[in-house]
C-alpha cells in the first residue's frame, strides 16, 4: 500500500454501519490501486455500535485508512466537513458508507475533475436505477423538482452521495446543515463548471437508513430560501492587479 502523500482523498460519513465496513473498503480499494495515491478516511459520526472497532481493525492492515470520530452525531454534513478539512489530497471523493453507492464509478468522478483543469469544481454522480421505495424515489423527485426550479442548478439529482470536487473550492463554501444537498448549486456560485456522471444505484448491503423524510422536511425548506437569497446576493468578483511602487 502506497505511504506517499495522497492525491486522492476518499470522504464516508457513516453511523452505525459496522457489518458495511469491510466490503465498501474492498471495493473502494479494488477501484483506485494502482490508479492514484489515495488515502480513506471514514467519519465515523457518533456510532453506537461496533464501527468504531472494526475500522481500528482495517486500520492495523491498510496504512491509508484513517478514522475520525465525532463524539456525537453531527448529521451528514458535519461528517462530510469534517473529513475534507482533514483531507491531504487536493481532489476529494465523497461515497455514502451504507453500501447503495457503487466505488466502481469513484475513477470516473475523479477524472472528470482532473480533466476540467481548474474549471471543473465538482463532479456530480446521477443515480440510475435506484433501489429505494416508491415512496423515498417520490419525495426525492419532488425535492429535487423545487429545489431546481427555484435555484436553477441544472442538476436533477443533489441527493447522490457520490461526488468528487477540488477541496479548496469546498472549502469556500458557506457551511450549514444540509450543504452537501446544495452543493451545484453553491459550486456555480463561485463560477465554476459542473459535470455529470451517471451512476447505477444498488441496495444497500445491511443495516437501515439513519435519514427520514419528515424530520429533514421543514429544515430543508428554510435551508432552500438561504441558498436561493445567498445566490441572489452574489456580486462579480472584482478583476485584481497589484500596482507596483
Amino acid at each position: 500500500m502506497s505511504t506517499s502523500q495522497p492525491s486522492v482523498s476518499i470522504v464516508v460519513p457513516v453511523r452505525n454501519e459496522a457489518d458495511n465496513i469491510a466490503p465498501l473498503i474492498a471495493e473502494i480499494g479494488a477501484a483506485l490501486d494502482g490508479r492514484w495515491a489515495y488515502e480513506i478516511i471514514y467519519v465515523n459520526d457518533g456510532s453506537t455500535d461496533a464501527t468504531g472497532e472494526r475500522l481500528a481493525a482495517l486500520m492495523a492492515q491498510r496504512g491509508n485508512l484513517r478514522q475520525l470520530r465525532h463524539a456525537k452525531s453531527g448529521g451528514q454534513s458535519a461528517a462530510v466537513r469534517s473529513g475534507v478539512r482533514a483531507a491531504r489530497g487536493g481532489i476529494v471523493a465523497t461515497l455514502d458508507g451504507d453500501g447503495q453507492n457503487n466505488p466502481a464509478f469513484l475513477p470516473d468522478l475523479i477524472a472528470a475533475v482532473e480533466k476540467g483543469e481548474g474549471r471543473v469544481g465538482l463532479a456530480a454522480g446521477q443515480r440510475v436505477g435506484r433501489k429505494d421505495t416508491g415512496f423515498k424515489k417520490f419525495q426525492s423527485r419532488v425535492a429535487n423538482g423545487v429545489r431546481n426550479a427555484i435555484l436553477k442548478d441544472g442538476t436533477r439529482d443533489t441527493g447522490c452521495g457520490l461526488k468528487a470536487f477540488r477541496r479548496e473550492v469546498f472549502l469556500m463554501m458557506p457551511y450549514f446543515d444540509g450543504l452537501h444537498r446544495f452543493l451545484p448549486a453553491l459550486v456555480r456560485r463561485e463560477g465554476y463548471a459542473i459535470a455529470y456522471v451517471d451512476v447505477i444505484d444498488r441496495p444497500r448491503h445491511s443495516g437501515v437508513s439513519n435519514y427520514g423524510f419528515f424530520d429533514r422536511l421543514w429544515i430543508g425548506i428554510m435551508d432552500l430560501a438561504g441558498v436561493w437569497w445567498l445566490i441572489r446576493r452574489k456580486k462579480p468578483t472584482p478583476e485584481v492587479t497589484e500596482v507596483n511602487a
